[in-house]
């Protein structure tokens, strides 16, 4: 299933916990990722990450909250959409409706990324 969003400014919490645990991201993931995620606010979508999903659960790191981690496709890359636990929302989007999406690269760079570009993200099982 295809997923169109718009690409928009994050806080950078991810990019701090991304680079303090990326040992542990690596190991869940078999792939280590650039320390920060690409923010998309889906357009009149939602996205539920699956109760079957991949988990960094806080007590693996010695942490206060865990992290579902869905798989994904963007640009033709393997990715991951990240959401914590503790997730509220953003800019008054429900977290169902963005997607925190990390990879082994920085995509604003790679790709030229700015805020209000429209991308697509393929997900293969949407858990809804």
């Amino acid at each position: 299933m295809i997923f169109t969003g718009i690409v928009k400014s994050g806080k950078g919490d991810f990019s701090f916990w991304l680079d303090k645990l990326a040992e542990h991201y690596t190991r869940k993931l078999g792939v280590k990722l650039f320390p920060g995620t690409l923010n998309v606010h889906l357009i009149n979508q939602s996205y539920r990450i699956p109760s079957d999903c991949i988990r960094l659960e806080k007590e693996e790191y010695g942490g206060t909250v865990s992290v579902s981690i869905g798989k994904c496709r963007i640009f033709g890359r393997e990715a991951f959409i990240l959401r914590t636990d503790s997730d509220t929302g953003k800019l008054g989007d429900s977290p169902e409706s963005i997607l925190e999406i990390a990879s082994d690269v920085n995509f604003r760079q790679t790709y030229g990324l700015k805020d209000e570009d429209v991308v697509e993200v393929e997900i293969e099982d949407t858990g809804n």
